[in-house]
């Protein structure tokens, strides 16, 4: 699997998923985070998983705006400005990708993000 990619921004994007995930789970012990990267399709998909609160379904795609943090009690004192998943974003998109946030079975947050794949007539030999 071959992805174009800058090497800084792909490390910036992971260093911000797996912060927002230990950020947001009650116990970073008990966070589960788990990441995944696995082709699908013509995309590469890297997922970070967290046995964390989640993300209310009405929230999934604004975590994403800057500057946007869910409105939850527990949160109102964790640090943080809302950039962090805007930057994934961003990120992405300027790789030809995405960033979404989905519900993980069995409670948590999935975040994914999907890049396309290098074709294969571009493929060093």
């Amino acid at each position: 699997m071959t992805v174009r990619s800058d090497p800084q921004a792909v490390e910036q994007i992971l260093v911000n998923l797996l912060d927002n995930a230990l950020k947001y789970a009650a116990d970073a012990r008990a966070a589960g985070l788990r990441v995944e990267l696995a082709a699908e399709g013509d995309q590469a998909v890297l997922r970070v998983q967290d046995r964390g609160p989640g993300i209310p379904e009405a929230d999934r795609d604004r975590v994403f705006d800057r500057f946007y943090r869910v409105a939850r009690e527990r949160d109102a004192h964790t640090p943080g400005t809302g950039l962090g998943l805007a930057l994934v974003r961003e990120l992405a998109r300027g790789h030809g990708g995405d960033a979404v946030a989905a519900a993980r079975p069995g409670g948590g947050a999935e975040l994914q993000v999907r890049f396309p794949l290098a074709s294969a007539a571009v493929r060093p030999t």
